[in-house]
């Protein structure tokens, strides 16, 4: 028989997971559990939090398993033994690694995936960033009249092949930046932050 203590427990446990409070309403549940067989009724709550709320498999067996050991032909058996097959197979998939989406498919989203960041890196390396962008606009420079040269400030770890990667989308054309600026560069291979190139 299901005691006072036990009974409100429960009902409170039953509030907990109309409010969406998983983790409250399954130590409830189980601080109400014992070896009865009222504890039956328990465990298969709990199994169905695991399952519907936590999509947790491996513990939702446990307590449907523990529902069938107390209660064999309770009034909820058939619908376990459903339920655990439903998990047992979810659980198989899920350790074989092909959980949901299946190996072929998931090769094919980390391809897709590894092609998507290279645009987004080369995008943002061929992107003036704001600093050029105000660096262009004070220079006054006109892309389009080519009357005035654009000027870039030096950053850390700019080399004359990667700041022509991002002026004219090559590396090949450094060359170009360092005659442009020969009275500041020294040594082409050793760039200073901070030093303002002409690129012409």
């Amino acid at each position: 028989m299901i005691t006072p203590r036990s009974a409100q427990i429960i009902k409170d446990a039953e509030n907990k997971t109309a409010d969406g409070n998983f983790l409250r309403a399954i130590t409830l549940y189980e601080s109400a559990l014992d070896d009865s067989p009222r504890a039956a009724d328990v465990h298969y709550r709990l199994a169905l939090l695991y399952d519907d709320k936590m999509h947790d498999p491996l513990h939702a067996l446990h307590h449907f398993k523990r529902y069938l050991t107390l209660a064999p032909s309770g009034p909820h058996a058939n619908e376990v033994k459903n339920f655990m097959k439903k998990d047992e197979l979810e659980l198989g998939t899920s350790l074989s690694g092909d959980s949901v989406v299946s190996r072929a498919e998931a090769a094919r989203l980390k391809n897709e995936n590894l092609t998507l960041r290279k645009e987004v890196e080369d995008l943002r390396a061929h992107r003036p960033s704001d600093k050029n962008q105000a660096d262009t606009k004070t220079a006054g420079t006109d892309k389009k009249s080519g009357s005035t040269p654009h000027t870039y400030v030096v950053r850390d770890g700019d080399t004359l092949a990667s700041i022509s990667r991002k002026f004219y989308k090559s590396s090949g054309r450094w060359k170009k930046i360092r005659d442009a600026n020969k009275n500041v560069i020294d040594d082409p291979a050793k760039l200073k932050p901070g030093m303002t190139l002409v690129i012409p």
